[in-house]
């Protein structure tokens, strides 16, 4: 018997033995649930982190709407939670206009310098960008994000927006539990790098869970921002220290390129699924992979499959290989090809990928369709108010705390998203100067009958678009509330094509978390799919579902983070 084996036939008979003690655990919900919905009727704000959303709610209650909070909310995550998000990273969000009655989407993502070439590159003998040190930087677009949202809808002064987040950098926060964890772990890597250390590793060592830790820096880094706006980090001060601190690293991001930046407000697509309309947006992000497994899936009866089966993890796994053979070749940056989105969503489109699904056996490679023309560490959070509007928004430095590039006195680490790139020529995603990498943060929403229902999104590098698609499938296919959606075992797939030039030849390997049977293993090695161990990699969820008949809400976390949700 296997190591594996032996462990699953282990966990199967502890199982038989507390059965029925578990099952009383729980007097409603599903078991796997870890706690029931918030709910509330005023205001919501569903966060990776506690202190976080009760910035969020301390906005909301001081006369703010869900855009201010949210924005409050992740000035406090590049605080609280630097090991996943920071003012050196990039934003992407979906805000619903209650006012308006529609749905925006914004892109505030960055591009790689113009001074770095993708024949330098070639000279340097690299495969791919490296993720650490000066060459994976590009522009960082979450400020200027903060600013497009507020400028068009924000109502309280930024000043007041920024003032929880001043105060914590000041006075010192307790480091949470998972935090400390991805913390040390990145530390190990970065602090070869001038000023880490000096900003994230008080006393030679990243904090322990609990330890109070402080970031003066970045305190002035946002009061500069509050009384100065977008322009004081992009065309002032703070983009001067940037540019002198990569050019003396030896990188190439120059002061030109951070004063050229802009965000796109960009229309939001969607496909409907059984009902639902489900919304992502367009590339350079992975957005519509989840659309188009949807789509693929929808062929399907996935709920009289029935949760965790053999037969809904296999058709699950194939249609995202599929998905993902589309997202290495045509997702990139729409200002230098041509990117066929509403062809790659179309159900005609899915319905010939559709039929390349083998229901007895995994493939182990598939072709990229003809539409006629995983690693990133993320924050993502919802929030909403008494008005009805409603913020989908996921903000990311990519990989662990970033590049490692720390300018000095600033508080925070450049993003390293430009690693994303293809360093082969002539492909959609190939390096050029100024242009957005293929990005992997994606925030998601849904509407039915053109009212809105749910802003949510899970962060986690290539897990984004399948736990997408698992989370709408949980709560259309098998009824499951804005919680167990989010707490529901998932399954993940790695070794499918990238944009960055690999490709998929082997089929790849299938990710289970606790809570799928040993017998749905079995079966599924038996039809051809290799099974691994993944620690850490299934993506972390936050949701708020609005009932369109009360406005009531109903908040969920991510029980895998040190998420929080509520309302008040």
């Amino acid at each position: 018997m296997t190591g594996r084996r032996a462990r699953a036939t282990l966990a199967l008979g502890l199982c038989v033995v507390c059965g029925l003690s578990v099952a009383a655990d729980r007097v409603t919900g599903r078991a796997f649930a870890t706690r029931s919905e918030v709910i509330a009727i005023n205001g919501m704000a569903a966060t990776s982190q506690p202190l976080a959303t009760q910035a969020a709610l301390d906005i909301l209650k001081a006369g703010g709407n869900a855009i201010d909070a949210a924005i409050a909310a992740n000035a406090m995550l590049g605080l609280v939670e630097p090991v996943s998000s920071g003012v050196g990273g990039d934003l992407f969000a979906m805000v619903w206009d209650a006012r308006a009655g529609k749905l925006l989407g914004l892109n505030a993502s960055g591009r790689s310098p113009k001074s770095l070439t993708l024949e330098h590159l070639q000279e340097l003998g690299l495969a791919h960008i490296p993720p650490h040190g000066p060459l994976p930087v590009s522009v960082p677009g979450a400020v200027d994000g903060w600013f497009e949202l507020h400028d068009r809808l924000g109502k309280l002064p930024m000043a007041d927006i920024l003032a929880p987040a001043i105060r914590y950098a000041r006075e010192g926060f307790p480091v949470s539990e998972l935090i400390a964890y991805y913390w040390e772990r990145n530390a190990r890597y970065l602090k070869e790098f001038e000023n880490f250390a000096g900003i994230f590793m008080p006393g030679g060592r990243a904090p322990a869970k609990g330890e109070i830790f402080r970031n003066p820096a970045l305190a002035n880094t946002y009061e500069k921002l509050a009384s100065g706006g977008r322009d004081a980090f992009y065309k002032g001060e703070i983009a001067r220290t940037i540019a002198d601190y990569m050019k003396r690293q030896g990188g190439f991001l120059r002061y030109e390129d951070l004063a050229d930046h802009h965000s796109e407000w960009v229309e939001p697509v969607s496909a409907n699924y059984r009902g639902i309309d489900v919304w992502e947006l367009p590339p350079n992000g992975q957005g519509i992979a989840a659309l188009q497994i949807l789509n693929i899936l929808e062929g399907y009866d996935i709920a009289a499959m029935g949760f965790g089966s053999v037969e809904y993890v296999h058709h699950f796994i194939e249609a995202k290989k599929l998905a993902f053979e589309d997202r290495a070749r045509f997702y990139a940056d729409p200002d230098f090809h041509r990117i066929p989105v509403q062809e790659l969503i179309s159900k005609q489109y899915a319905k010939k990928r559709r039929a390349r699904i083998d229901p007895q056996r995994a493939g182990r490679d598939y072709p990229p369709g003809n539409p006629a023309l995983e690693k990133g560490d993320t924050i993502y959070l919802a929030t909403a108010d008494h008005d009805g509007n409603m913020v989908s928004l996921i903000q990311s430095n990519y990989r662990g705390m970033g590049s490692g590039m720390t300018p000095d006195g600033l508080g925070f680490i450049l993003q390293d998203r430009g690693e994303l790139f293809d360093l082969a020529e002539g492909r959609f995603n190939t390096y050029a100067p100024g242009k957005r990498p293929f990005h992997t943060i994606i925030p998601a929403f849904l509407t039915r009958d053109g009212k809105p229902l749910m802003a949510f999104g899970v962060m986690g590098g290539g897990t984004q678009p399948q736990a997408h698609a698992q989370i709408v499938m949980n709560l259309v296919d098998f009824g499951m509330n804005v919680q167990e959606a989010g707490d529901a075992p998932r399954m993940l797939h790695t070794g499918s094509s990238e944009p960055t030039g690999e490709r998929m030849t082997d089929g790849g390997a299938v990710h289970l978390e606790t809570g799928f049977g040993w017998e749905v293993e079995r079966e599924l090695e038996k039809r051809g799919h290799r099974l691994e161990t993944i620690v850490g990699a299934f993506g972390g969820y936050q949701g708020i579902w609005r009932d369109p008949k009360t406005g009531v809400y109903f908040g969920a976390s991510e029980s895998r983070k040190d998420g929080h949700a509520a309302g008040y």
